[in-house]
């Protein structure tokens, strides 16, 4: 059984700046802005919805299988992929455009400026769902996930999934605004299951006019995360209240999301109820939070179940 994960892959810079951005912008001449800012600290980061969602799903023993686009500038990425086990045969290389990169400055006040460039993303959908489905035998068998991407890739991918009889989660996340409420209600329909965080959530609802319990109806789980508060899902007619698991300590809370998003895929791919799969869900979030970087939690998966146990008392 695989998973396959539609969704970016990034390099994510992050660079930090040794004062206050409100310190270097004079507010009266915003007009004629023209400031630079040293950083003597820098890092990069492996990172992309589909990338970390991959990797938190191979952490657990599960066997993701990604597709998405990446730039000229690729190669480490690709070997470590190669390097985690994570097959690459559906990662499109696109030699005349860079890999998707967010740019990002954080001030001694935790203030942030980011820079995206989608590069070969903008390219997802080039990468067609039933190439990637053909040699992994029963569809129905099979999961999927629709994470943030370009738009015409996430809107593509979506009906795809649909076509080939493989059940899928939508995952809009920041790429939600760039839908209308008739779309995103076309995406929902053809999902098997629907994940946002509470901000995306109250957001898909003002712009499908509908309620999450009404939103709910149409798939078969609808996960709605709310960060330190734990997470709800709606299933089988039921309210599942999902406890957040306490980390060690918070670190970096970048690339949460997505590994929560590889606890339900695992969940999923091993047919555990709903309420563990939102558990071992939530203490993969919890598990990355207390690292830098959405990538450099290296727990073994027995490591990550005895965790499991001792959080909530009783054994996947």
């Amino acid at each position: 059984m695989a998973s396959i994960i539609c969704g970016s892959i990034a390099y994510d810079t992050i660079m930090t700046f040794d004062g206050r951005f409100q310190d270097q912008i004079l507010p009266d001449q915003i007009h004629i802005l023209n400031v630079a800012f040293l950083v003597p600290s820098m890092r990069r980061e492996f990172g992309g919805c589909a990338g970390n969602i991959a990797y938190n799903l191979k952490l657990l023993g599960g066997n993701p299988l990604v597709m998405a686009t990446v730039g000229a500038d690729a190669d480490p990425y690709l070997q470590r992929l190669d390097t985690l086990g994570i097959s690459r045969s559906h990662v499109k290389k696109m030699d005349d455009a860079f890999t998707a990169q967010a740019m990002i400055t954080t001030d001694m006040a935790n203030n942030q400026i980011t820079a995206f460039h989608p590069g070969a993303m903008n390219h997802s959908h080039l990468n067609r769902v039933a190439d990637c489905a053909k040699n992994l035998g029963n569809a129905s068998s099979h999961f999927g996930i629709v994470a943030p991407d370009g738009r015409i890739g996430m809107w593509e991918h979506c009906h795809q999934f649909a076509e080939a009889g493989i059940p899928f989660i939508f995952d809009p996340g920041q790429g939600l605004p760039m839908f209308n409420g008739q779309e995103l209600l076309e995406l929902v329909k053809l999902a098997s299951f629907v994940a946002v965080n509470d901000y995306e959530g109250e957001m898909l609802c003002q712009r499908t006019g509908l309620s999450l319990e009404q939103l709910a109806k149409e798939v078969k789980a609808l996960i709605v995360t709310k960060g330190a508060h734990g997470a709800e899902i709606y299933a089988d007619g039921k309210n599942f209240a999902i406890p957040a698991v306490k980390p060690e300590k918070i670190v970096d809370p970048t690339g949460c999301g997505d590994a929560f998003r590889g606890g339900l895929l695992y969940g999923l791919e091993n047919n555990i109820d709903w309420e563990s799969t939102g558990r071992l869900a939530s203490l993969m979030g919890s598990i990355k939070i207390a690292h830098q970087g959405p990538q450099n939690h290296q727990l073994t998966r027995a490591e990550i179940f005895e965790r499991f146990q001792k959080a909530f008392g009783y054994q996947l």
